[in-house]
């Protein structure tokens, strides 16, 4: 059958009912490695209507679904937020990474500081944000030590106070560790191993940033139909996902507090 004769069949189809619209979701933070996958992996998925950005300037570039809001760099969002539209989306997220100064497109995006957390949250909460997603740097070893002691002081407390609907707080990914064996010649064995850094699995190195945004991705894809509440990804949950091709069983499996 024709292209022609679906057209002619779809017109001819009773329509079931108006499409249901498709959501909003805002990114702050889409710069640097884990930010810039992130916001390719919501592009790429189609699972938003729109995806705004928090810019400081015009990006240049004109993307299909991608929306810049421009934003004051002024260095804190305690006062007034120039966010022009309320409610500004239905969902958000706010990526944490370290500055990646590729290009002029990447200097344009919004980079949060830990200490704005609290008052962004707030912000986003007031333009009628319901669920937020907190994504902490997949590789927190690897952070400039002043990013590192404002990631330990984030006043989680104070965001879980503003009554999101969903709530999420996403850890960066490490590998589970096992349990130090009882027996000495087992011992003996596993320190003979972890000296031979060539016998290193794939699945023992660092995770690369693309596979820990296809997780964020999927999550912010999956959870408004989950039950509403505060949720933490451990790093082990993170890591599992960051091994899979396709993390959405894995995401589905754990926002429905089902067996991983």
């Amino acid at each position: 059958m024709t292209l022609l004769h679906h057209a002619l069949r779809a017109g001819a189809t009773k329509p079931h009912g108006a499409p249901m619209p498709r959501s909003t979701l805002l990114l702050a933070g889409a710069g640097g490695a884990l930010g810039s996958a992130v916001l390719e992996a919501l592009l790429a998925g189609r699972e938003h209507g729109t995806v705004r950005v928090l810019a400081t300037r015009p990006l240049g570039t004109a993307m299909p679904g991608l929306e810049p809001i421009i934003v004051r760099d002024d260095g804190g969002f305690d006062q007034e937020v120039a966010f022009d539209a309320a409610p500004i989306a239905d969902a958000a997220l706010i990526v944490f990474d370290r500055a990646r100064h590729a290009n002029g497109r990447e200097r344009a995006f919004l980079r949060p500081e830990p200490g704005q957390l609290g008052a962004l949250a707030g912000a986003l909460r007031q333009r009628g944000v319901r669920a937020l997603i907190i994504v902490m740097p997949h590789i927190a070893a690897r952070l400039p030590d002043a990013l590192k002691h404002g990631l330990a002081n984030l006043d989680e407390h104070a965001v879980a106070s503003l009554d999101f609907e969903h709530l999420v707080f996403v850890r960066s990914a490490q590998a589970p560790s096992d349990a130090r064996a009882t027996q000495w010649l087992q011992r003996l064995a596993d320190g003979m191993l972890a000296q031979m850094q060539i016998m290193v699995a794939a699945t023992q190195q660092a995770v690369r940033a693309v596979k820990v945004a296809r997780f964020v991705a999927a999550l912010a894809a999956q959870l408004a139909s989950s039950p509403p509440g505060i949720r933490i990804a451990p790093p082990e949950l993170v890591w599992q996902a960051s091994q899979l091709r396709d993390p959405a069983p894995l995401v589905d499996a754990w926002l429905a507090a089902r067996d991983l």
